[in-house]
């Protein structure tokens, strides 16, 4: 009897970690540590823009110093989006959520006004200095834009299982710490087509009527 007991016991040992993982206790868990390290892609991948973004200022400063007001913009953008605080917590606080993602958005938005500038000096468009750092540029966005998307696909991915059963059960119970995380919104430039305007402007009152055009002589 006591040897049944015992295989007994072994058995339920061997068979309960299965049990636990097959009723989905560990769902929540897995799938908010899997959104938190996508979170931490994206921050990775705007601290490697912040980075790049001195050197660029620098190098567009050298060919188009008069373009002040651009430089300036881009150097304090910068300056407000590296110094919101991001921590564990911003991704389940939509105020500090909302903070770090304007602060990064209206970054991109005058980074794009400064690498517009390329096209008034063509010294600085052919300088390879300028050229590696506009490619390493365009590389960092790319990888933003791809980090930002798994983000939100990996906290709705997340969020939903909050609210679904039988998840939803040990949401309120066991991990009733995990919260909701914060989806990262399409910026407001995304948001808006651009406008393409055509020169319609009738000619001021009073204007001459423009001249026909001159008329061949007649050929005998």
């Amino acid at each position: 009897m006591s040897t049944f007991k015992t295989i007994a016991r072994a058995a339920l040992i061997v068979l309960a970690p299965l049990l636990i993982a097959g009723c989905g206790i560990n769902t929540i868990p897995t799938k908010e540590e899997a959104a938190k390290a996508q979170w931490a892609e994206v921050q990775n991948q705007y601290q490697r823009r912040s980075d790049l973004i001195p050197n660029l200022v620098n190098t567009v400063k050298g060919y188009a110093a008069q373009e002040k007001s651009v430089l300036v913009e881009v150097t304090e953008a910068r300056a407000s989006a590296t110094q919101v605080k991001v921590d564990a917590s911003t991704i389940t606080d939509p105020a500090k959520f909302q903070q770090y993602a304007q602060a990064q958005d209206k970054l991109s938005g005058v980074l794009g006004r400064l690498m517009m500038i390329q096209e008034n000096y063509p010294q600085l468009k052919s300088n390879e200095n300028f050229l590696a750092l506009q490619s390493q540029l365009e590389g960092t966005e790319n990888r933003i834009a791809i980090a930002r998307r798994d983000y939100n696909q990996s906290v709705q991915d997340f969020n939903t299982t909050l609210r679904t059963f039988p998840q939803v059960f040990y949401a309120k119970t066991m991990y009733s710490s995990s919260k909701p995380m914060q989806l990262f919104a399409a910026s407001t430039q995304a948001q808006s087509a651009p406008s393409v305007t055509f020169d319609t402007t009738p000619p001021p009152v009073g204007a001459a009527p423009a001249s026909p055009p001159p008329v061949a002589p007649a050929t005998k």
